[in-house]
């Protein structure tokens, strides 16, 4: 397991506890049993209060978690007969989106998904998750599938933010991110989003212009990272702690703002910790977002979602 850096007294716990199994499984006429597991209570309690009560930063950290599940995990754990579409049919295929079409508890829907990879080679191959124009034009793509079919889109966010590269502004990258939340906000179809990491800035926002979203619990939504907002208002990226109280990227935060509409609990210590249970959650939080949107007309799901965005944060500011 990979730990984070606030939760090093933890690992050194239960590095000794797996210490101490592995001696008597060398040794099996040594009795370590009681000292085993009192190291494993011990780091129990010690996990509880790491994730009590966790800071703004620290909940980044989690987020951005290398074991935490990604896309292609919840898609093919969760969905049926998911048949992937590829390519913006004008320039390329963008592997740091996964879209197409599936089945949620039998019911026919377009997923699209951001996937950063889960080794050294995935990443590169995935850009980190980080799409480029092409990535958005696909998205709009199956957006437009859906439309026609009558099918609800699911999306599914994970990314730092859209690639910056010198190739993708070239290509229209403004323009593909611009035109994608144009497409989520004149869909005539049910759009669900569920923030399942990091949700950055307009990357985040042309999958997440949706008629319900939900984040879990320790992931995080902005317009800017913590450390990229702390170069630019001090220049000073070891700032970023400050950066994340300013921002108010929590789930919790945007829950108060209206930014969200739900937030889908993690297992203690995070997703990471136990993923079966996670994947779970999100396929629980999606069917019951679908059901509250079943039956209703495309004119009412537009004019629902639009009039969303034109409230967001009104309730905080109010308040």
């Amino acid at each position: 397991m990979n730990y984070l850096e606030f939760e090093k007294p933890l690992a050194e716990i239960e590095g000794k506890a797996a210490e101490l199994r592995a001696m008597a499984a060398a040794s099996p006429e040594t009795d370590v049993a009681k000292e085993a597991a009192a190291l494993d209570q011990k780091a129990q309690k010690l996990l509880v209060d790491l994730y009590k009560n966790l800071s703004p930063w620290r909940k980044c950290q989690v987020a951005r978690h290398p074991d935490r599940p990604h896309c292609k995990e919840y898609v093919d754990t969760l969905f049926d007969e998911f048949t992937s579409l590829a390519g913006d049919r004008g320039f390329a295929e963008d592997e740091a989106v996964i879209g197409g079409l599936a089945r949620l508890k039998g019911r026919a829907v377009v997923v699209i998904g951001q996937e950063k990879g889960h080794d050294t080679q995935s990443r590169l191959r995935r850009n980190f998750g980080m799409a480029r124009p092409e990535g958005y034009r696909k998205a709009m793509r199956l957006m437009d599938i859906a439309h026609r079919f009558g099918l609800p889109v699911i999306t599914l966010v994970d990314t730092p933010g859209a690639y910056p590269g010198k190739g993708a502004e070239e290509r229209g990258q403004a323009e593909a991110i611009a035109r994608c939340t144009q497409k989520c906000l004149n869909l005539g179809v049910p759009l669900v989003s569920v923030i399942i990491g990091e949700g950055g800035s307009g990357g985040a926002v042309a999958f997440a212009t949706a008629n319900r979203i939900a984040m879990l619990e320790h992931s995080v939504y902005s317009v800017i990272s913590p450390e990229g907002c702390a170069s630019i208002l001090w220049k000073d990226s070891e700032k970023m702690r400050e950066a994340a109280e300013a921002l108010r990227l929590t789930a919790q935060d945007l829950k108060k703002l209206a930014v969200i509409d739900r937030i889908i609990p993690e297992p203690l210590g995070g997703a990471q910790r136990d993923r079966d249970a996670m994947i779970k959650g999100v396929g629980a939080a999606l069917n019951a977002m679908l059901e509250e949107l079943d039956g209703k007309d495309p004119a009412t799901l537009k004019q629902e979602r639009r009039q969303k965005f034109l409230n967001m944060g009104a309730k905080g500011l109010s308040a």
